[in-house]
């Protein structure tokens, strides 16, 4: 039996991503999952992980992040893509060198060597970033001040944004980036002809 394509989405917060992600899994027959949160364990993580009021250092955040993932991929992902079923994911590993590395400062071959060991070797077939800059992404949205990501400054959003850019113009064989500012139906259409070549 073939193993399932996996296709993740990445973007800073007010992108476009969950939108694009969840209609691709639903149009294309495809497993939708979203980190963190996607299991009973990762529901509990993720309710820490959000909640500006726990002091938590960036190294926490990030080994916490990582828990998460690893359980996912063990649990959902891999079972999921083994027996042949695509798997669409609204964030995986590079929002966490993108967030925690690039936005925390967390030594980012640290962030590699650990998330080696969370993940193994399951790696998405293709990342789609959905880029855009925070002004536009601060438009868009209404920022909740309980909200350990959102309620970060335009600082860290733009340093994770960078973050981002700088992995896809590393990786141009894995990473297909899209201009967010385009319309729904503009980036629906770029995001198809991508998946399209992969046979899907």
């Amino acid at each position: 039996m073939a193993r399932g394509l996996f296709v993740a989405f990445e973007g800073i917060d007010g992108c476009g991503k969950s939108t694009q992600a969840r209609r691709v899994a639903l149009e294309r027959g495809a497993r939708f999952v979203f980190e963190p949160g996607d299991t009973v364990l990762g529901a509990h993580l993720r309710g820490w992980l959000l909640d500006a009021t726990t002091p938590m250092s960036p190294t926490t955040e990030s080994l916490m992040m990582l828990a998460d993932r690893s359980h996912h991929v063990a649990t959902v992902i891999e079972p999921t893509l083994a027996v042949g079923t695509h798997v669409v994911a609204d964030r995986f590993y590079a929002s966490t060198l993108a967030y925690q590395g690039y936005g925390r400062g967390v030594d980012l071959a640290d962030l590699v060597a650990a998330t080696d060991l969370a993940i193994g070797g399951c790696r998405p077939d293709v990342t789609v970033l959905i880029d855009i800059d925070v002004d536009t992404a601060n438009e868009r949205r209404t920022r909740n001040v309980d909200d350990r990501f959102e309620s970060a400054d335009d600082a860290f959003h733009d340093r994770v944004r960078e973050g981002y850019l700088e992995m896809a113009a590393l990786d141009h064989a894995h990473w297909f980036v899209v201009d967010g500012r385009a319309t729904i139906g503009e980036v629906a259409a770029a995001i198809d002809g991508r998946l399209d070549a992969l046979d899907w």
